[in-house]
């Protein structure tokens, strides 16, 4: 049970440290869609990078901040029955859930993603617009990162729900079936 509870404080200190780390670039993408609209409809002229950029930030701010969406029970769900649930109920929702369908679909996106990556890495890719943004091949490194570090925090919800079914939730407040 010690190694359950040192394993779900690690992982969500981890990816609350890094959600909080990357919650800025959603300030810097607000300020990259302005300056491009302003440059676009405004000056009449546009830039490939900065389009490009505004994707580039979008996408990493996604992968990277999946985690610490799903920590703070924040991600995409249709609540219409969980809301009703128990405590237990819940419980058993979230580890089935976690364990059949999060967890699997993390490894298989970590998995097929490898080669992507590393063939990116090996080329050196860049944009094949002109006038795009180089080193393509760090944004799509984030692709395992983000899954990567979403099956960790899937691995401590589960294991939080295993303690909460076996009737050793965690302290008040470190409950999210509360």
């Amino acid at each position: 049970m010690k190694f359950l509870q040192q394993y779900i404080r690690v992982v969500d200190r981890l990816n609350e440290t890094i959600g909080r780390g990357v919650v800025w670039l959603s300030s810097f993408l607000v300020l990259v869609v302005c300056y491009d609209v302003f440059t676009r409809y405004i000056l009449k002229t546009s830039s490939v990078a900065v389009q490009e950029l505004e994707w580039h930030i979008f996408a990493v701010l996604f992968l990277i901040a999946a985690a610490y969406s799903l920590k703070h029970d924040r991600h995409v769900r249709v609540d219409v029955f969980y809301l009703k649930f128990s405590r237990r109920g819940k419980a058993w929702v979230d580890f089935l859930g976690s364990l059949v369908f999060l967890v699997p679909l993390c490894i298989v996106a970590i998995l097929a993603s490898q080669h992507f990556v590393l063939n990116s890495f090996r080329i050196g890719e860049i944009s094949p617009d002109p006038g795009g943004l180089p080193a393509r091949y760090l944004l799509k490194a984030a692709i395992p990162l983000g899954f990567f570090l979403l099956l960790l925090q899937g691995l401590s919800l589960s294991f939080r729900s295993l303690l909460t079914l076996l009737g050793k939730p965690l302290k008040t407040g470190e409950d999210r079936h509360e």
